[in-house]
């Protein structure tokens, strides 16, 4: 709303005596005159006994100055109350809509939905096995929810400064409809003013006025008397329909003050969503991820130094075990003999049996070459024979 809206007060006091100065419009100047004092009888409570003390003197006084024989004051007759009271009620109206609360909303709305885009969740780790994490499946992993995380954090930090701005916004109407309340309830002091002047009056002409009137006329049997009778009556009833007018625009002031705080009321509940969000949401949700991402890094510290731990002592472990092979086989070897027992024994079966089998086969060989050469003499003596067989013939 601008600086330089109708409705905005310097001075609220001064704002009461502005919509009093002048009752009946520009055409007539309020008399200044004493107030009378309250009648002392008891009578039904009515506004004047209802309103503040300091503005009773003036319903008093702004009675004395309502003439029955101005008819185009009567039409006047508040219309300055009612004319600033127009130029409020638009330009609350105009507040209203002005009020995009949708917007305020979607921003809002916007930064849950960043918020949620990095999930803490994402930062455990999954079933690769020990070695894929050692070698980067993970850190790969964890490297793209960190790029993630610090694109996502830029975008927040932007969303933050568009609340931060809506709430100055929201702050500084706050403030002015504060001065509209205010000047709202200069209004309906204004017309209570108004409406209890003319009920006096009216109390007034319908008492005494009139009745003084028609006994005049009816004494002076005068026709024109009888014409002024008339003349106040009707003055009566166009006065009674102007308050009706008054309370009506009063009213209206009564309406508006829960109407102005329950929008002073949403815009607060807005501005403490929004610092709730600035102050407490977003550092807590940046704090939760990096401790996430701090123990993450710790986890994978952990599992990398069991890790060598592990193939430590397994090597150790190997190493012993072939050491102590080692050592054992050497020793064996170093307390056998040359040549075994058992390769000699074999060794020297074998050499006998060789013997053996040799002496079997001269043997043979013997007896063999024996029998041979006992065979040739046989034949060498068959030739013998029959050669000499053959000489005798």
């Amino acid at each position: 709303m601008s600086e330089n809206n109708p409705i905005e007060l310097n001075k609220t006091g001064n704002l009461l005596d502005d919509m009093l100065a002048n009752p009946f419009g520009d055409q007539l100047e309020l008399a200044k005159q004493p107030a009378p004092q309250a009648p002392s009888e008891a009578k039904p409570v009515k506004l004047i006994d209802v309103i503040p003390e300091e503005n009773r003197a003036k319903a008093y006084q702004l009675a004395e100055q309502i003439d029955p024989t101005n008819h185009q004051a009567m039409i006047l007759y508040g219309t300055q109350a009612q004319g600033k009271l127009l130029s409020f009620s638009h330009a609350m109206l105009e507040h209203v809509q002005k009020q995009d609360v949708g917007e305020i909303g979607e921003i809002i709305g916007d930064l849950m939905k960043r918020l949620d885009e990095v999930n803490p969740d994402e930062l455990k780790d999954g079933k690769p096995s020990l070695f894929a994490r050692m070698f980067g499946k993970i850190s790969g992993t964890l490297q793209e929810v960190l790029s993630k995380y610090q694109k996502t954090g830029a975008q927040i930090d932007r969303i933050s400064v568009k609340l931060d701005r809506s709430k100055n916004v929201l702050l500084s109407d706050i403030k002015l409809l504060e001065q509209l309340y205010e000047t709202n309830k200069e209004y309906f002091h204004a017309l209570n003013i108004y409406i209890a002047a003319g009920e006096i009056k009216l109390e007034e002409m319908q008492t005494k006025t009139i009745p003084q009137l028609k006994k005049t006329a009816e004494s002076a049997n005068d026709q024109m008397k009888f014409q002024e009778v008339n003349d106040m009556i009707q003055f009566a009833d166009r006065l009674d329909k102007r308050l009706h007018d008054l309370k009506l625009s009063r009213e209206i002031t009564i309406q508006s003050a829960p109407q102005i705080r329950l929008i002073q009321n949403t815009n607060q509940a807005l501005v403490e969503k929004i610092q709730s969000s600035i102050m407490t949401a977003i550092p807590l949700w940046k704090n939760q991820v990096a401790i996430a991402l701090t123990l993450i890094r710790q986890r994978h510290a952990v599992e990398a130094q069991k890790q060598v731990s592990k193939t430590t002592n397994e090597l150790l472990l190997k190493n012993a075990e072939m050491l102590k092979t080692n050592t054992i086989e050497t020793a064996r070897e170093n307390e056998r003999g040359l040549v075994d027992i058992e390769t000699l024994k074999k060794t020297q079966e074998s050499l006998i049996t060789t013997l053996e089998e040799t002496m079997r086969i001269q043997e043979e060989g013997r007896h063999k070459r024996r029998l041979a050469e006992q065979e040739l003499a046989n034949m060498e003596n068959d030739l013998r024979l029959k050669l000499l067989e053959i000489k005798g013939k």
